[in-house]
């Protein structure tokens, strides 16, 4: 789906709820909205050929922190989307490999399940297919072929014996390692921010400041692109229907020009539409102010730069201080808690 500017609406964020022998490793319900306007989102549905077990969920975890499906043993998941640094690596971009770079920053895995399609062009309609993408990407995991990675785990009979379990006949087959990743990432949900407090429990959960923000994100046009319950477009989405924005809007300002935000074409680059040119996927503001730097480059260091380089080249404004360090508390309340991950045992 691909849209360009919307009126101002916005949907409030929503309270990520534990319960369950599931959820209490991470996963959470949200549902909510605000004055009438936009509406909820329950907690991550897999889909319906890769129900969540919690054999699954373990599996998935083993193979997300397993260096081993990488060429050289050396680049894990976690290398890139490091759970214990809010789901990415603070890095412009991510080392692969043989010191191999990539060519985009590495968003965070946290509250990816909610995204309706993955990557930063949206070029995966699923966690199950976004999970491949990077076990034969050579600036990544760098294995020569899917058959290769299947290879590797059938070599280890603790994955065997578990792939047997969880998926019988069918045992270990790349689709199955997508499955098992893909399931153990839906349970990364971060809990309640200040902002989710403050809508659903606690009127006091907002700094004056951060109110003020909020107050300010929406004067400013914010809420064009980053709205619903995960800021980052209409709740509803089927999968795989991305939320698509062109930026920069307005390419002309210096920002623009001075953090090269227009070399990279976007998603042009994944369908070869010209129409697709600096058409991007709209992020999540959840956590923003954890997972610097930022956008499609990471070349653009703080969040406070973040939101001037997106007011100018998103709606063509030149936002005063004062504006700036109210947007930036505002998504400082944006920041929930996140589910300690440790390193599993592996086979």
């Amino acid at each position: 789906m691909k849209t360009r500017p919307l009126p101002f609406l916005f949907a409030a964020a929503a309270l990520a709820a534990v319960s369950g022998s599931l959820l209490a490793q991470g996963m959470g319900g949200m549902r909510g909205g605000m004055g009438g306007m936009g509406g909820g989102m329950s907690a991550p549905q897999p889909p319906a050929d890769n129900p969540i077990t919690p054999a699954k969920v373990a599996l998935g975890k083993q193979l997300y922190f397993d260096g081993r499906l990488s060429r050289d043993g050396t680049v894990s998941c976690n290398s890139c989307h490091d759970l214990s640094a809010a789901g990415a690596d603070n890095k412009p971009v991510s080392t692969g490999v043989g010191g191999a770079q990539g060519s985009r920053n590495s968003p965070t895995v946290w509250n990816s399940a909610f995204h309706s399609a993955q990557f930063w062009d949206g070029r995966a309609r699923s966690l199950e297919e976004q999970a491949k993408g990077p076990l034969t990407n050579p600036a990544e995991m760098a294995m020569p072929s899917e058959e290769a990675v299947v290879a590797r785990v059938k070599a280890i009979p603790g994955y065997v014996r578990q792939f047997d379990a969880v998926f019988g006949k069918d045992g270990v087959t790349i689709d199955n390692i997508a499955k098992a990743i893909a399931t153990y990432e839906r349970t990364l949900v971060s809990g309640a921010s200040a902002f989710d407090t403050f809508r659903f429990a606690d009127k006091s959960a907002l700094t004056p400041a951060q109110w003020e923000g909020f107050q300010t994100f929406r004067a400013v046009g914010c809420v064009q692109c980053h709205m619903g319950p995960d800021f980052a477009g209409p709740p509803a989405l089927a999968r795989g229907a991305g939320f698509y924005q062109t930026f920069p809007r307005f390419p002309a300002g210096p920002l623009v020009a001075q953090y090269k935000l227009l070399d990279d074409p976007g998603r042009m680059a994944a369908t070869g539409q010209a129409a697709d040119k600096n058409v991007w996927r709209v992020p999540s503001m959840r956590n923003v102010a954890l997972t610097a730097p930022y956008f499609h480059n990471g070349l653009v260091p703080t969040l406070e730069e973040a939101v001037r380089v997106c007011a100018e080249g998103g709606n063509n404004r030149s936002l005063s201080p004062a504006q700036v360090s109210s947007i930036t508390a505002f998504l400082g309340s944006l920041s929930g808690s996140l589910p300690s991950q440790q390193p599993p045992k592996l086979p």
